[in-house]
């Protein structure tokens, strides 16, 4: 008699109802689930996140830096990141109020750095209804509007929003979650996210060494002090912060996740001390261990599934011989627009893109499964013609069972999009 099928739930569809799906495998295959320690984590309540505005780390409280400012700019990461700002709003507000900032002095600026421009629906999600009917709330150009604020010690050209730049009292409200060449998303990152593609492409290329793909390195050539995890010498990430005190960035909000994008850490003050404190606890949040030796790897993107590639960090764990890798992504939008890493043509890309000619030498099979996977998505996961799409996982599983039997070694990372394997980077 066969063995009872193995049965996993996953998260899926971040920001549209944020929905599990299932899957499932023979009861004689050796499943092991690569759960991140801070998998479930028990969520902030409304006293922790208070306590966090009211002991922020390395700055006074909002409502005391606040005080004798005029203008208050207030940048938010877009819904490729997993934060739920809308519920560290009123913490800020109040302090700005308590200062005697007006609504009208205050604005928020979507961090979206190369990403496509958000929508009010986008905003809705993010920062609630009210909040958007409330207060001005305006998409960054990376083009256009950017003030030059001087030459980081890396050679790297600053040029910020000019929106934000126009007001004494700037906050970075982001998360904190793994990141291939950064370390850790959150804290001066956001910087990124209000910068002029010039500034972007010298943080990222003069300074981090990032290039166009290889088959090799999903990523590009990167500097070998950029990694997932990787904060203390990161020559990215010190140029990102040397970009924030030059802007006079006054102060961070930046959140740890669980696996259901719920908030299990706040951390509220300096836009490196208050990160540094951050990213102590997401590594004990996000990195999980594993033995690898895979024949077969499932790859779920939920927080950040926008932007699915970042789960090939994971391909490691993968046997030395290769094996098959399940890419699952479910989200509406597809792949996020990205203006310097993705194609605009057959031929032609963004500053940091070149084609995927091959895939990854470890992976034998790519399978991607998700009902909204066009094939100009898939120009940062592989060869078009070399991924196999599918739409649910049902045939996903039929093509595994044709090549994988009671041998075969399977391992799921139920979020690869913020987990990460130290030792395996």
């Amino acid at each position: 008699m066969d063995k009872q099928q193995i049965s996993i739930s996953l998260p899926q569809r971040p920001w549209y109802g944020d929905t599990r799906c299932e899957i499932g495998f023979p009861g004689d295959w050796d499943v092991t689930i690569c759960a991140m320690p801070g998998q479930d984590m028990t969520r902030l309540t409304g006293e922790g996140m208070k306590a966090a505005f009211d002991r922020p780390i390395g700055t006074p409280r909002i409502s005391e830096l606040a005080k004798g400012r005029r203008e208050a700019a207030i940048v938010f990461d877009d819904l490729s990141r997993p934060t739920r700002v809308s519920e560290l709003l009123p913490y800020i507000l109040a302090g700005l109020k308590e200062a005697g900032i007006r609504d009208n002095s205050i604005r928020f600026i979507a961090g979206i750095g190369m990403h496509g421009a958000m929508k009010v629906m986008d905003f809705e999600k993010k920062l609630g209804r009210k909040t958007v009917q409330r207060f001005d709330v305006f998409n960054h150009n990376p083009y256009e509007n950017c003030t030059y604020v001087g030459e980081t010690s890396r050679g790297t050209p600053v040029y910020i929003n000019s929106e934000v730049m126009s007001c004494d009292l700037k906050i970075l409200v982001g998360g904190i979650v793994p990141h291939p060449t950064a370390g850790f998303g959150g804290g001066a990152k956001l910087m990124v996210g209000i910068s002029h593609i010039d500034t972007i492409y010298g943080n990222h290329h003069g300074v981090g060494g990032r290039s166009a793909p290889t088959p090799e390195n999903p990523m590009g050539r990167l500097h070998p002090t950029l990694r997932c995890g990787n904060i203390e010498g990161n020559v990215l990430r010190a140029d990102l912060e040397e970009m924030a005190r030059m802007a006079g960035i006054d102060c961070i909000v930046n959140a740890v996740f669980n696996i259901k994008r719920e908030t299990v850490g706040l951390f509220v003050g300096d836009v490196v001390a208050a990160h540094r404190a951050g990213s102590e606890m997401a590594e004990k949040v996000y990195a999980t261990r594993s033995d690898g030796g895979f024949d077969v790897l499932v790859l779920n993107a939920y927080s950040k599934a926008t932007e699915a590639g970042v789960t090939f960090h994971c391909l490691k764990l993968l046997k030395k011989e290769g094996g098959d890798v399940v890419l699952i992504c479910n989200v509406p939008e597809g792949q996020i627009c990205h203006y310097t890493a993705r194609s605009f043509g057959k031929e032609r890309g963004g500053r940091l893109w070149g084609p995927r000619k091959t895939l990854p030498p470890q992976v034998k099979r790519l399978i991607m499964v998700g009902p909204n996977i066009g094939r100009a998505c898939l120009d940062w996961i592989g060869p078009v013609d070399e991924v196999v799409r599918v739409k649910r996982w049902p045939a996903a599983l039929e093509l595994l069972k044709k090549q994988h039997g009671k041998t075969s070694k399977v391992g799921v990372v139920p979020d690869a999009t913020i987990q990460y394997f130290p030792g395996w980077e």
